[in-house]
């Protein structure tokens, strides 16, 4: 990939880097801010000026995109190896999450631009159901990655794997049937239960699997399956220096944590209705939820009041 500005980060004497991975939803969308064109997030280099890791997020969120931050919290470290600083040590960068109310973009530095998070990982949008591209595409060739593994007990571990990741069982994944032709969507009905917050898992397979450009790997040369010419824009946004990793990794806290936390009132405004609120829990979850139930949990938890307007 061409890089731009932030290949400056990389020239310096520092190991450290900071990347904000800011969430917000506007129109019942879950939107992710970057820069660079979509192919960044908010990231740059941890310097003596900054008191803090948190100080250095802020400045550099401030700084490249003029987002004023509310909630914030560290997410993870990543070493990324394929990038060193003058001395030859490879940078670590230390990742924040934020939740904020979107800014209008006419206020936003004109580098900064808010994305739709499922344009980066099209697998996870379940609103309108499984997407074609899981069962049409994706579980074939992650069934050649698995077939082509070292020895039976690698090939039953890559399948198991699939199988968890991806909501499939194992019968399904050995049906011999299945592995020889394209499977068709309603062959999904034979499968386990999607766990939305394994975004991560499902990323790092694509990875380790080659079916992403971000791969050293990429593309793969399967034996009997082949990626479709217009592959590279079917399978979500590519991004520089491993950011997609570092959204994959946001998107499962977030969903793993509004299971048990109210995270989902810091992306709320004042008043909602509760329809909206639903709308926005679907949004980060990527799959529908039963009005009734969901209203039954909130009234048990008294976390929501009615205005009288």
């Amino acid at each position: 990939m061409t890089l731009s500005y932030s290949h400056a980060h990389q020239q310096g004497s520092g190991t450290t880097e900071v990347v904000a991975v800011l969430v917000a939803i506007t129109d019942h969308i879950a939107r992710v801010l970057t820069v660079d064109q979509g192919k960044l997030l908010p990231n740059g280099p941890l310097m003596p000026l900054h008191r803090s890791l948190q100080a250095g997020v802020r400045q550099w969120v401030e700084e490249q995109t003029q987002q004023p931050l509310g909630y914030l919290e560290q997410l993870y470290t990543f070493v990324d190896t394929n990038r060193r600083n003058v001395d030859g040590h490879a940078l670590v960068y230390v990742s924040y999450l934020g939740l904020v109310q979107e800014t209008q973009m006419q206020a936003l530095q004109s580098q900064a631009l808010w994305r739709n998070w499922y344009d980066y990982f099209p697998w996870e949008n379940h609103l309108d159901g499984m997407p074609s591209i899981i069962m049409d595409f994706i579980i074939p060739m992650l069934l050649e990655w698995a077939s082509s593994a070292e020895d039976s007990v690698a090939r039953q571990r890559r399948r198991q794997r699939i199988g968890l990741c991806w909501g499939l069982s194992e019968e399904f994944l050995t049906d011999s049937e299945f592995i020889e032709t394209e499977p068709v969507g309603d062959k999904a009905d034979e499968s386990r239960e999607w766990i939305a917050e394994h975004v991560l898992l499902r990323y790092e397979m694509l990875y380790e699997a080659g079916l992403i450009p971000e791969a050293p790997n990429y593309p793969p040369n399967y034996q009997t399956v082949q990626l479709p010419s217009d592959w590279s824009q079917r399978i979500g946004i590519p991004m520089y220096y491993d950011h997609r990793r570092v959204i994959a990794t946001a998107i499962s806290r977030l969903r793993a944590k509004i299971e048990y936390r109210p995270l989902i009132f810091g992306l709320m405004p004042d008043v909602f209705t509760l329809s909206q609120l639903q709308q926005s829990v679907e949004a980060l979850s990527g799959i529908r939820l039963h009005k009734q139930n969901f209203r039954r949990l909130l009234e048990s938890q008294n976390l929501v009041m009615e205005t009288g307007e």
